[in-house]
């Protein structure tokens, strides 16, 4: 059975060009948003949005995302840490033994956090271009699986987030961490992130909820976080803290997501038989 496993040994550098590296990892997250943002050009003309709007939407993406991203890592999995080095959660340095500074790169983001981010700069860009703000939301939760995706690639790429010791077939050795079988976690979300896309836009192409209410986004974040929530019981603890807890803190982070998706939801179920029953009535 053991020949059957996967061998993973990937390099997380593709190339270094007098020392400045192309790793997989930026790479397939500019792969995921150019993607991303070509098929929301296509949502933005049939929503007749401007295109300055779509134009903008990649800065307000980027920087939320990221700024969410890191602050969540640092305040959830590592505060007692960067509560005393603050500097570092600003810049991509980090404290050496002898008291200097090297370059670090940004050695730690939270999809939970930058989840939040992405919603709180979604709320700024929907101000800015006076579109409803349930709107944005309904088409950014198209493609964010998509996104999502690439990411989980992205850490398969640098062996990071691995899961558990298993005797699966499909296991892989990270070779980079040690000679056991493992889950494959990273490929296990990059596989339910993809199938929750195509969910997501078949319910939107084809669903008779209108878009900009809201339901896109609840069935987004919902499906998402319970994914999160049943693939983390096969993923080994990302922080010392987390050894002993029932649930983890990617867990627990999940649960408030998927009250506010499963709310949307419901809302416009409801919403949607009250105006069937109406309808009916007249």
């Amino acid at each position: 059975m053991a020949g059957l496993y996967i061998i993973w040994d990937f390099d997380p550098e593709i190339i270094n060009i007098f020392g400045f590296p192309l790793k997989y990892y930026g790479l397939l997250f500019a792969c995921g948003l150019l993607l991303s943002m070509q098929i929301l050009k296509k949502i933005f003309k049939n929503e007749n949005l401007k295109d300055s709007a779509h134009e903008a939407l990649i800065f307000y993406g980027i920087f939320g995302i990221f700024i969410g991203a890191r602050l969540g890592h640092c305040l959830f999995y590592d505060f007692d840490y960067y509560s005393k080095n603050i500097l570092e959660i600003i810049l991509p340095i980090k404290k050496t033994l002898n008291g200097g500074y090297e370059f670090a790169g940004y050695a730690g983001l939270a999809s939970h956090g930058g989840t939040i981010g992405l919603i709180i700069s979604l709320y700024l860009y929907s101000k800015k271009f006076h579109i409803k703000f349930l709107k944005i939301l309904d088409v950014i939760a198209i493609v964010a699986p998509l996104g999502a995706m690439f990411i989980r690639l992205a850490n398969l790429m640098n062996s990071e987030m691995i899961g558990n010791t298993t005797s699966m077939p499909w296991a892989f050795i990270f070779l980079k961490v040690d000679n056991l079988p493992r889950h494959p976690a990273q490929l296990y979300e990059a596989i339910s992130y993809f199938i929750i896309f195509l969910t997501v836009s078949i319910a939107y192409k084809y669903g008779s909820i209108k878009l900009g209410d809201g339901y896109h986004f609840g069935l987004t974040i919902t499906l998402i976080f319970i994914m999160r929530i049943l693939i983390e019981f096969v993923k080994i603890d990302q922080v010392e803290f987390e050894e002993g807890m029932i649930l983890n803190m990617g867990q627990l982070l999940s649960i408030p997501f998927v009250i506010i998706g499963i709310f949307f939801i419901v809302k416009n179920l409801r919403s949607k038989q009250l105006n069937s029953k109406i309808h009916i009535m007249d």
